[in-house]
């Protein structure tokens, strides 16, 4: 096997899609357990203080994990498209699986930096209500806004997948 086949091979439409799935996963997912760690580290602060406040730091908390079952919707319709988990395989073109691998890309990377900066925020929520707790719909908001970015990742996306050719 000369080593143009053993790329042809390895750069097929097929793994190009297939490696847009798990880009898709693999980021958004680091992003989101890197986010929940985050803050769940300062949850673990506040909640040495005062226990009670154990329902507010957890929506925090939970927040930053959004992306990572974004990246997992983006995969698991990649992967259905592909017809790998019913219905009929489809074979790719290295074209149509570069399609594929660029249309994951915006929830990899987005996800993967908005469920960062979403735990930031958090983080800076659970300070505000260890100080003040009838605030937690002001530091629910202000997390939640980052998740907007995600959002808008996840359906463009979404739109390259099904429109795909």
């Amino acid at each position: 096997m000369t080593l143009a086949d053993l790329l042809s091979n390895i750069l097929s439409g097929n793994n190009l899609a297939l490696l847009g799935a798990a880009l898709a996963v693999i980021f958004a997912g680091m992003g989101s357990a890197r986010g929940v760690g985050m803050v769940g580290e300062a949850a673990s602060g506040l909640l040495s203080e005062d226990p009670s406040k154990f329902g507010k730091a957890l929506v925090l908390q939970a927040l930053p994990g959004t992306q990572g079952i974004y990246g997992f919707i983006v995969a698991f319709l990649v992967v259905m498209k592909l017809g790998i988990l019913g219905g009929s395989p489809v074979t790719l073109t290295t074209a149509q699986g570069a399609y594929y691998l660029f249309g994951a890309l915006p929830m990899a990377i987005v996800g993967y930096v908005s469920a960062v900066k979403q735990a930031r925020v958090a983080v800076t929520g659970i300070s505000l209500i260890a100080k003040r707790p009838k605030e937690v719909g002001k530091a629910i908001t202000s997390s939640a806004l980052v998740e907007m970015y995600a959002i808008l990742a996840l359906l463009v996306s979404v739109l390259i997948i099904f429109f795909g050719k």
